[in-house]
């Protein structure tokens, strides 16, 4: 007979308890999901307090192809995406000294800095224009550690097809950043 204390997370319907009762196990794993990708604790509570709340406004559509756990998961790192797109988007006040800037680094090579900050510029520029579903799969990436594992599940996808995203994405990058493959 099968331990039914192991049993699968509830499926249709979701219920407003179900979420509410998720296992101590579930919201530890939820809370350290949000947690490993916000290092700021307080925004990582306000993000996990958030995930509760979003679940419960979209109960309805858990449409149970994935466990509840996974589910909210996946509403936790769009969640953390939105936020840090927010942070970001705020520019950096910052005051500029001039007095600071005479004289130091005078043998600095400008040449050299300006090479880099194009070829960052062509790379971003290069990021944009990826297809949706690329680009998607290269930020989950990059907020998953590089976890091909832990892109699929966020995501809800295969594997393969994370690798398959990924490796187009970075060939797509090296084209247009280099202009051409490197050999």
């Amino acid at each position: 007979m099968e331990n039914t204390s192991d049993a699968v997370e509830p499926t249709l319907p979701v219920s407003p308890q179900s979420i509410l009762e998720l296992s101590n196990d579930h919201h530890k794993k939820l809370r350290n999901f949000i947690h490993k990708r916000v290092l700021n604790p307080e925004d990582a509570d306000d993000i996990l307090q958030l995930t509760y709340l979003e679940a419960w406004r979209s109960r309805e559509r858990f449409g149970g192809q994935a466990t509840l756990s996974t589910w909210m998961c996946g509403i936790a790192q769009n969640l953390i995406r939105n936020h840090f797109r927010r942070l970001y988007a705020k520019p950096v006040h910052c005051e500029f000294d001039e007095s600071l800037w005479h004289g130091q680094d005078e043998g600095r090579d400008l040449g050299w800095e300006f090479e880099v900050n194009r070829r960052l510029e062509r790379a971003l520029q290069a990021i944009n224009n990826l297809p949706a579903e690329m680009r998607n799969t290269l930020y989950t990436s990059l907020e998953t550690d590089g976890s091909y594992q832990d892109t699929a599940n966020v995501l809800d996808i295969p594997i393969g097809t994370v690798r398959s995203r990924l490796s187009r994405a970075r060939e797509q990058l090296k084209r247009t950043t280099y202009g051409r493959l490197p050999r």
